[in-house]
């Protein structure tokens, strides 16, 4: 489970530097909400208005035996992201125009690099 963890954590880290690179600017990480879950990271993508509210899902993985790190996602774990960006938006009171739930997907193979896929406004 230790190592499951450290990965996971790698792919938040790479998740973050990349849309950091990006000129996003990032709200919050590691968000939880009681018993409904986690939210990977909060961020403000730019746009040419006050720019974009985005819940990003974050999916690592050593290898494609069961699929891809966006395949990982669920319609149950979409849902889930859903409630939990309406209860983190309520906890913030801040207003924005546009919202969206994006998901990257980081595949990083043991001493190889690591390949990031970015899913943008990924649908229930």
């Amino acid at each position: 489970m230790d190592q499951r963890r450290t990965i996971g954590q790698l792919g938040e880290d790479l998740a973050v530097s990349y849309l950091e690179c990006l000129g996003w600017r990032i709200l919050d990480r590691n968000w939880r909400y009681r018993k409904i879950g986690e939210l990977d990271i909060v961020a403000l993508a730019p746009t040419p208005d006050k720019g974009t509210l985005v819940f990003c899902e974050v999916k690592t993985k050593t290898g494609l035996g069961f699929g891809t790190p966006l395949e990982a996602i669920t319609y149950a774990k979409l849902r889930r992201l859903h409630r939990l960006a309406c209860m983190w938006m309520a906890s913030h009171e801040m207003g924005y125009s546009r919202v969206r739930i994006d998901a990257i997907g980081i595949l990083a193979p043991p001493g190889g690099v690591p390949a990031i896929s970015h899913a943008q406004a990924v649908r229930l």
